[in-house]
């Protein structure tokens, strides 16, 4: 019996010791940090709190139901075979005119004004801390992609989840690009994996700077955050709006919907185009992420004239078949009279003259287990 304790004693311990070491869980606020974020409204008893009530917690039924969807059904959960992704199209990307290049969930690179923006950076095998845990990406391993990138102007995170930032990619990034953007706290991770402090602009909800003559602002949303056992909710999370010359645009974040999405559009609206997250989604935890109709519904609160659905295509992170979410989407899209745009992994689309073009169902193609 001693001994039983005492292996179990050495295991907990071993698991602490290895949160605190590995720098992939990332870092901790500063005393100073936690000291003026105690001013803010959404800042209570050493966390961040979202604008409305919302539940995170799992109760017994949820967690024994979630058991038993783990181990029934969910053949269509993934694809079978890896996905294709393009090669990059350096001379769209350069051209003069602003675009988008998508590389599944939400990871995205935004070319405006002749600035390359990245957006949530997850390049590695896996949204997880160790490769070899955690679900593992579609089309394998992108991070080789990053060697093909050209020096940044901005890498930018909505938040510090492991499926939006990514411990192998901004190691990557770190020496190539100018500036990066994150919400209040986030540079606590940046800083431990030696990314100047100088380098990086922390920024509340309804902060906003210009940055190259572009306008970046943060804006609210309903989620949470957290990297390791001890830090949950020590860093805030958000989206971007993202203002050029010609073009205004706005990505969610992850969260659940809510009445900031009206904010935003009465605040910054309406935008040429909208990323809207509308994956893994699920009843359990429906106040943090959005269902595809609800993806539809904040957009349309926003004020956007082109959507396009994000936090799909890359990870299995629910239970649902891993195309429901356009699927559904688009269909919704459909009955609103939203025009959505669904590109290719990979593929670079300008976002004043590709807009308007029509769905082409690539995911139709790819079969699923």
């Amino acid at each position: 019996m001693l001994y039983a304790i005492i292996l179990v004693l050495a295991f907990i311990v071993s698991a602490i010791l290895f949160v605190k070491l590995y720098p992939a869980f990332g870092g901790d606020l500063s005393k100073e940090q936690a000291a003026e974020f105690k001013a803010l409204d959404h800042f209570q008893n050493g966390r961040f709190v979202n604008q409305a009530p919302t539940r995170m917690d799992l109760r017994l039924p949820d967690m024994l139901s979630m058991l038993k969807d783990s181990m029934t059904g969910g053949k269509d959960r993934s694809p079978r075979d890896r996905l294709p992704v393009g090669a990059i199209d350096w001379a769209r990307i350069n051209d003069a005119e602003d675009s988008l290049t998508w590389f599944g969930h939400s990871a995205f690179l935004l070319s405006i004004d002749r600035k390359k923006l990245l957006v949530d950076p997850v390049f590695g095998p896996a949204a997880s801390p160790v490769s070899f845990v955690g679900s593992k990406r579609y089309t394998g391993s992108l991070l080789s992609r990053l060697d093909e990138l050209p020096n940044l102007d901005a890498v930018l995170i909505t938040h510090d989840h492991y499926d939006h930032m990514d411990y192998p990619s901004i190691q990557k990034l770190q020496h190539k690009t100018a500036q990066f953007f994150v919400p209040l706290g986030v540079g606590s991770h940046l800083i431990r994996w030696g990314v100047p402090k100088e380098k990086i602009t922390e920024l509340d909800w309804w902060g906003e700077v210009t940055f190259a003559g572009i306008t970046v602002a943060m804006t609210p949303s309903r989620h949470f955050s957290g990297r390791g056992i001890f830090n949950r909710d020590s860093t805030l999370w958000g989206g971007w709006v993202i203002i050029g010359e010609r073009t205004r645009f706005y990505t969610s974040g992850d969260g659940g919907y809510g009445e900031h999405f009206k904010e935003i559009g009465k605040k910054y609206g309406p935008f040429d185009i909208a990323l809207m997250e509308g994956g893994q989604y699920d009843r359990r935890w429906a106040t943090i992420h959005m269902t595809p109709e609800e993806a539809v519904q904040a957009f349309q609160d926003v004020r956007g004239k082109v959507m396009m659905l994000i936090h799909w295509g890359a990870f299995t992170l629910a239970y649902h078949g891993w195309t429901d979410p356009v699927e559904r989407g688009l269909r919704k899209a459909e009955r609103e009279e939203v025009q959505l745009l669904a590109p290719n992994i990979g593929e670079t689309v300008f976002l004043q003259k590709d807009l308007s073009k029509a769905v082409s169902p690539w995911w139709r193609s790819v079969a699923s287990d």
